[in-house]
């Protein structure tokens, strides 16, 4: 059984159920080519051939050919005898026929084994019929509509399938365009404009190969103030095509440098894609080569190579080959790498469609310069029509973002360029109420290491990434909660303080009742302990600022911090019966930290273990020196804390509750939480761990200078 898929000028059409479209492409094609309509073409080409060579037979124009394949008879026979002229003219159409029904049903090549071999095959037949029958067989106008139908029907089905490709084709080229912003000039400019950022460039050029395949600058650019005599421009230009030439022959990267080594120097570099040389890129520089700019230099090349490699496709795509056009496979080869190619093209529109929903700015540059993609928030920021970012790179972008922080885009792009890091600032439009936090980061894509060497694969550099989003709202929320600390700062600190104080001076008149002054005694510790919540609340909000700036970090001995921390934690320990006993480790190196942050953290912890661990136990402070950090660990031999509750002890106001017994009122649930937020400022992790009935052991890490 034959499935077949009607082919039409704007696709495939009415294919079968059961036939998966996931199958090979070529498949596909020959399925449609030998569809109804195509059959029918066929049989009406083969008709025509037949009648035109029909006709000259009958005229008689093909008697000299048809004489050539007749034998003389024996003397004393007949001349040979030509058949009727219907029987004639059915056997020319009907050679016509089956040789086109053969290429139609079978394809050229395994139908010129069939028609070959008939060919034979008829001209043997002739001789020997004219030889010893005396018939003429009617041979060379059969063969001859054979030919003819065989070329008709291959040509008609090259045509249809040469001319769906190059619709196709035509219509890939258009979307292709709608992604690359900018024309093929405009992008090279922009290229070195990039470059131009990048290194000291005194002058750069881009080759091309002509005509007669010799380097011809299609794009340059110079310097200002660059003013050489002429002789010695015309000789450096010399010099610089010559290198240009050795480096597309050798295909590598070529350096001249100057005689004393750290003056001017050339750098020639192959435009290559897909192993083949489509021009050549000369960089002139003020000063010496550095090899850390050569995977820049390789990666804006390779970009550049495939503006070309693309500009050249588009121009070869519109042009019909005669070799395509006579080989079936050659055109079904190029219809499934269009396939490929639209593929593609249809998943990376992908990205853009889902960036078009995020509610942040999204732009997309290429190492070229030329933006490849704007989002409509980033739109909105930038106050751009679509129109107009269609005429913009990524410098003319980022200057539409000016402000006091960020004057100048250029320093900006280079840095992330040369070093790789995202660059980040918060930009501040007083004039229009409004703030802007921008980021300008390289995308990159680690390669594979095939080779399985131990050594980390090279990143290799794919685009520029510039995201902005709007912070304005979250910034009037930050003030607001500011306000409200303040507020709480002064606001509540005063009258509590007043409270703590006056209910302390009572509590020392001894005119006073007993009874009395026993209450008077819970308002001074209850006025204290709320007073302790407000500094532990406001210090973990501090921390939580964006602006961190004022923690002052210093080289600090944690042994030496533990120890002042005891010390100052006896009498504490000593009005419960607790034991603190300290275990420092030996040649313990310093750490970078805010001493007054980590002291409160070491106190937080140790206040804690003291707080919920019985009488006549210990608790230990050690100081352990690990593999790149110092570890402070402190353990109790309390009552410990229940499983489910070890992940929970870290957030904010939660409070564990023990077996038997409630909450803990004196708690805040707020001295962890503190804990947590420093040890992280400064790079370090915290940890717990807890048996209940026999204690805890809480440790935090700090990385060592």
């Amino acid at each position: 059984m034959i499935f077949a898929c009607e082919i039409s000028f704007s696709g495939f059409e009415r294919c079968p159920s059961n036939q998966s479209s996931s199958r090979n492409i070529p498949k596909i094609l020959r399925y449609s080519t030998t569809s109804f309509r195509t059959f029918i073409l066929s049989l009406l080409l083969s008709l025509m051939a037949g009648v035109c060579v029909s006709a000259l037979w009958d005229t008689g124009l093909l008697s000299s050919i048809q004489a050539a394949f007749l034998l003389a008879p024996p003397e004393g026979a007949a001349e040979a005898i030509m058949p009727q002229k219907w029987i004639g003219l059915l056997l020319i159409q009907s050679a016509a026929i089956v040789a086109g029904f053969a290429i139609e049903r079978a394809g050229a090549r395994r139908a010129s084994l069939f028609i070959c071999g008939g060919i034979a095959v008829g001209c043997a037949a002739s001789f020997l019929a004219s030889y010893f029958l005396q018939i003429d067989v009617v041979y060379a106008p059969a063969a001859i509509s054979v030919l003819t139908a065989a070329l008709l029907v291959q040509a008609a089905r090259l045509w249809q399938v040469d001319m769906f490709l190059t619709r196709h084709l035509r219509r890939a080229s258009v979307q292709t365009h709608a992604i690359e912003g900018g024309a093929a000039h405009a992008r090279l400019m922009s290229g070195l404009k990039l470059l131009q950022t990048v290194l000291p460039l005194d002058e750069a050029v881009i080759f091309h190969p002509d005509e007669n395949n010799h380097l011809a600058p299609a794009a340059r650019l110079r310097t200002e103030g660059n003013a050489v005599h002429d002789a010695a421009r015309n000789s450096a230009w010399r010099e610089g095509v010559e290198l240009c030439e050795r480096s597309v022959k050798t295909g590598k990267m070529l350096t001249m440098l100057a005689e004393t080594g750290n003056g001017p120097a050339s750098i020639a570099l192959p435009l290559r894609h897909e192993g083949r040389a489509v021009g050549a890129l000369l960089v002139r520089l003020r000063e010496g080569y550095d090899d850390s700019d050569r995977p820049l230099l390789a990666a804006v090349s390779a970009q550049m190579a495939r503006n070309f490699q693309r500009d050249e496709a588009r121009q070869q795509v519109l042009k019909k080959d005669l070799f395509d056009f006579v080989s079936v496979q050659a055109a079904e080869r190029r219809l499934a790498s269009f396939g490929v190619v639209s593929g593609l093209l249809t998943e990376q529109r992908f990205g853009a469609q889902v960036l078009s929903e995020t509610s942040d700015g999204h732009a997309v540059a290429y190492l070229d310069g030329t933006l490849a993609y704007v989002n409509p928030a980033m739109l909105k920021a930038a106050r751009l029509t679509e129109e107009l970012a269609r005429k913009l790179d990524i410098f003319g972008l980022l200057d539409l973002f000016r402000t006091g922080v960020f004057d100048e885009p250029s320093i900006a792009v280079r840095r992330v360029l040369q070093t790789g890091d995202a660059y980040e600032r918060e930009l501040n439009y007083v004039e229009r109420n409004q703030v802007l936090e921008l980021r300008i980061a390289l995308i990159t894509e680690r390669t594979r290491d095939d080779a399985g060497t131990d050594e980390e694969p090279a990143a290799q550099p794919l685009c520029l990434a510039v995201t902005v989003r709007d912070v304005t709202r979250i910034k009037e929320y930050e003030k607001l909660k500011s306000d409200m600390i303040s507020l709480m700062s002064h606001e509540l600190r005063t009258p509590i303080t007043s409270i703590n104080g006056f209910a302390e001076l009572l509590v020392m008149d001894e005119t006073i009742p007993e009874e009395s002054r026993e209450f008077l005694t819970i308002i001074s510790n209850e006025s204290q302990r709320l007073s302790r919540m407000i500094n532990t609340f406001l210090a973990v909000t501090q921390l939580e600022a964006a602006d961190k700036q004022e923690v002052l970090k210093i080289p600090l001995k944690m042994d030496d911090v533990v120890r002042e921390t005891l010390a100052s934690m006896h009498s504490a320990a000593k009005k419960k019966r607790i034991r603190l006993v300290e275990q420092p480790a030996a040649r313990m190196p310093p750490v970078a930290a805010d001493k007054s942050l980590i002291t409160q953290v070491i106190w937080n912890l140790v206040n804690n273990a003291i707080r919920y661990s019985p009488e006549r136990t210990t608790v230990t402070v050690s100081t352990l020196l690990e593999a790149d950090a110092v570890r402070v660990l402190v353990e109790d031999r309390g009552y410990g804390i229940p499983p489910e509750s070890i992940d929970r002890v870290w957030e904010k106001f939660y409070r564990v509750a023990r077996d038997g017994q409630e909450k803990d009122e004196e708690s805040t649930g707020l001295g962890l939480s503190f804990v947590r937020e420093v040890v992280e400022q400064h790079g370090g992790e915290v940890a717990v761990e807890s048996e209940v009935g026999r204690g805890s052991r809480f440790s935090f890490t700090l990385p060592r200078l």
